[in-house]
């Protein structure tokens, strides 16, 4: 486990060197590339908007079933992925705020349409850091095959969609989705610690 908090932690080191080494003029051509000139799809605006219920949703239903069961398992379930939630999204905040990268239509305003702005920080994206915790956090939790594909299927739609909606770098998207797994590993090895302690 070490190891893979190590692999992780060095993961978020680089992909926040790369942010400021490398010409963020590149990362706006892939993103041009990838970003309509025109309209933008409401599919991938719906898959966009869809973390939030998602979020609130997956951790409710396994508590919900825990406590409608009364099985303690699934209750523990729960409440870890609510902390996996949690520890994403306080990473994610303090990454915006310590990093303080402008969005990319901020800094090429004629080049990357977005589908709406947003004034707070772009590095990393929350959107996609919440999608994928939320995706580790069930597929750690269930461990089924139908419970994995279709959440890390969805987590990777959500990225994909930030970029399409010009809201977000390649790069804040792809650290978005190592603090959303890292926050996951790290909870779930954190909870294993504590239960031995005690």
């Amino acid at each position: 486990m070490n190891n893979l908090l190590k692999k992780i932690l060095l993961l978020l080191t680089v992909s926040c060197s790369y942010s400021y080494t490398t010409a963020q003029s590149s990362e706006a051509q892939w993103l041009h590339n990838i970003n309509p000139s025109q309209t933008h799809s409401q599919f991938w605006v719906n898959t966009s908007n869809s973390v939030y219920p998602i979020m609130l949703a997956a951790p409710a239903s396994l508590l919900a079933a825990g406590y409608i069961k009364k099985d303690k398992q699934l209750q523990i379930k729960g409440w870890k992925t609510v902390e996996t939630i949690g520890l994403s999204i306080v990473l994610t905040q303090g990454m915006k705020y310590v990093i303080n990268r402008n969005r990319p239509y901020k800094d090429y305003p004629t080049y990357i349409i977005p589908y709406e702005i947003d004034n707070s920080s772009s590095f990393p994206s929350s959107h996609t850091s919440t999608a994928f915790a939320t995706a580790t956090a069930l597929s750690i939790q269930l461990k089924k095959w139908y419970v994995v594909v279709p959440s890390f299927a969805w987590a990777t739609a959500v990225g994909y969609s930030r970029l399409q909606l010009g809201e977000h770098y390649p790069t804040d998207v792809l650290t978005g989705a190592a603090v959303g797994i890292g926050s996951a590993y790290l909870t779930n090895w954190l909870n294993k610690k504590l239960f031995k302690l005690k």
